[in-house]
């Protein structure tokens, strides 16, 4: 039960502040992909990942992680750490900032 208080202690830390209050925090990746993420930390936690005119969004779950907050399913993964963030898909990575 303390890893869990422990790792729950660091995702806190580890996401923006802004993305525990608001309705999204907009990430811009090295690719040109623009990525709105709404976290929802009540729970479980899960992050729902929007694409603008891509694919339809996209809701994470959230794993285990020693540092910053990961979202990953079994095809794409979404791991953040303070304003940067890097998102996997199809086996291609791209490094995501927020504004």
């Amino acid at each position: 039960m303390k890893r869990l208080y422990v790792f729950a202690a660091i995702v806190s830390l580890a996401c923006p502040l802004s993305a525990l209050a608001g309705p999204g925090v907009r990430y811009r990746c090295s690719d040109g992909t623009r990525i709105v993420a709404a976290f929802d930390n009540r729970g479980t936690g899960s992050a729902m990942l929007s694409f603008g005119r891509g694919p339809p969004p996209l809701t994470l779950p959230q794993a285990m992680s020693a540092d910053g907050g990961r979202y990953t399913d079994q095809s794409t993964e979404f791991w953040i750490k303070g304003r940067g963030a890097t998102l996997t898909r199809g086996g291609n990575t791209v490094t995501c900032k927020t504004r």
